[in-house]
């Protein structure tokens, strides 16, 4: 059994359970997280990448939300320019759908409501003209173009986590909670990992934060028989070879009232998504169906002169957003915000459930969460203004990191520069190390994935299998056949047998 009494105990690696991590530990909080899994193997992978206000939010009336969102979206872009940074995007206008004069009052809330300081605004674009009407149909003559930014979903959770474990949080992954029980005023909390080792902790408080596995959690390993429901709404995703040359994202209405985004994505491809459909199985297994394939295909396929079919999928995936169930009669209704519901009977150690959220809010939602269980709040706000690791430069500043990652290592060639910059920051030197030349970086495993950087994720990021390195801490999955995924695979299993 642990010895330490830990003051926060968290269910689930997600971005509401780093995120709460960071900011508890951050306080001062004697703070350990236990994620089954990798991190962000669930639902925080999976999303459409984006921190912004959800402007289709507005039409359900989710003006709290959608300020909260908007104001956080350039919160966040202050502190992680190396994961998060700036996109355009275009609305086309779709004869027959939405009226221009209904966009146009849409988009000017949007650009109003969240106190917009570095965005640039929206601006009503000629299509016949633009650059970006040119991949196009020549029924969609003029559209508006506005501000939101991009994100690193996966990389976003793990650098909390990593800053939580940097102010003293104990991370866990591959870590189950087996059981836990209220021992007066603390939690007695039983553990199980992938190796077969048990272990028990104490803690003052327990937040279940386990994403799609909420309910679970209170009713089978918590055994509350708790009422609270949880509305599983599938996104799904297809990636595509580059459907066009710029830079900016597209996001399409279509005629059942739901919209999706089509989004340049990792310099080659184009990323089109989400489905939002009700989902009513285990979100372990969650994959794209047949037919969601069909509609994201046929909805591109609306849009843009060349048409989307099953031979263009490179890859496809697919996330459950465990949604507070409120009633609502279409999957796309249901709302987006969090609801933090907490169980603390008098004398006893209090519990608090996460249900919903979206990545744009993780900070704020980890906030109230600390609120609800009235935590000290003489620390309250510091992870608005803190970078997190590797994100310690300008947001103006991206190009000049790479071109001082360059100096300090030339032998690197831009690209693999510029993808260090963007995955790890001013982090990206830890990997370099002393090397004077590539081969000084090891092995080279695929694509530009060599030696240093694997020994890096293991060391410093969790990493435990060539799918939490090709998938997760970055994308070059997309990149690597069958032998160089088995030969990393390998060297992740001698390193980790060496370490143990």
């Amino acid at each position: 059994m642990d010895c330490h009494i830990y003051d926060v105990a968290i269910i689930g690696g997600g971005i509401n359970g780093c995120g709460i991590a960071r900011d508890a530990s951050g306080r001062g909080l004697k703070t350990i997280l236990f994620e089954r899994g990798d991190l962000a193997q669930g639902t925080s992978s999976a999303s459409t990448k984006l921190i912004h206000g959800g402007l289709r939010y507005l039409e359900h009336y989710e003006f709290r939300l959608v300020r909260e969102a908007l104001i956080e979206r350039e919160t966040l872009l202050g502190i992680a320019p190396h994961v998060i940074w700036p996109l355009r995007f275009v609305l086309p206008h779709h004869q027959g759908l939405r009226p221009a004069w209904l966009l146009r009052i849409g988009l000017f809330l949007y650009d109003h409501l969240g106190g917009r300081k570095i965005l640039p605004a929206t601006q009503t674009i000629d299509l016949t003209r633009a650059k970006t009407g040119e991949p196009l149909r020549q029924a969609y003559r003029f559209g508006f173009e506005y501000s939101d930014c991009w994100a690193d979903d996966s990389r976003l959770v793990i650098l909390n986590a990593k800053d939580a474990a940097e102010h003293g949080a104990s991370i866990h992954v591959r870590t189950s909670v087996t059981g836990a029980k209220r021992e007066s005023d603390l939690w007695r909390i039983e553990t199980l990992t992938h190796t077969g080792a048990m272990q028990t902790f104490q803690a003052r408080q327990l937040i279940n934060a386990a994403g799609p596995w909420v309910a679970e959690t209170l009713n089978n390993t918590l055994r509350m028989n708790s009422a609270a429901k949880v509305r599983q709404v599938k996104g799904s995703h297809i990636v595509v070879p580059k459907l066009y040359d710029h830079d900016r994202c597209y996001i399409f209405q279509n005629a059942d009232g739901r919209i999706i985004f089509a989004i340049p994505y990792e310099h080659d491809f184009t990323l089109i998504g989400t489905t939002d459909i009700d989902y009513h199985d285990d979100p372990t297994h969650v994959r794209i169906s047949d037919a969601e394939i069909d509609y994201l295909c046929g909805a591109t396929s609306e849009y843009f002169k060349t048409a989307i079919t099953r031979d263009h999928i490179v890859w496809t995936y697919s996330g459950v957003r465990p949604l507070y169930d409120d009633g609502a009669s279409k999957a796309q209704e249901a709302t987006r915000d969090y609801v933090l519901i907490l169980d603390a009977p008098i004398g006893q150690a209090p519990l608090l459930s996460v249900f919903g959220g979206k990545i744009t809010t993780y900070r704020r939602l980890a906030e109230a969460a600390l609120d609800k269980l009235h935590i000290s709040d003489a620390k309250k706000g510091w992870t608005a203004t803190s970078a997190l690791p590797g994100g310690d430069f300008p947001i103006d500043g991206f190009a000049k990191a790479v071109d001082l990652l360059r100096t300090r290592a030339p032998f690197l060639p831009a690209p693999t520069a510029t993808r260090y910059i963007r995955a790890y920051g001013t982090r990206a030197a830890n990997i370099v190390g002393n090397a004077t030349k590539r081969d000084d970086l090891g092995r080279r495993f695929g694509a530009d994935l060599h030696q240093a950087e694997v020994d890096y994720l293991i060391r410093e990021e969790w990493a435990r299998s060539a799918e939490d390195i090709l998938w997760r801490r970055s994308k070059l999955g997309l990149r690597f056949d069958e032998a160089e995924t088995s030969r990393l695979h390998e060297y992740i299993k001698q390193y980790l047998l060496q370490l143990n």
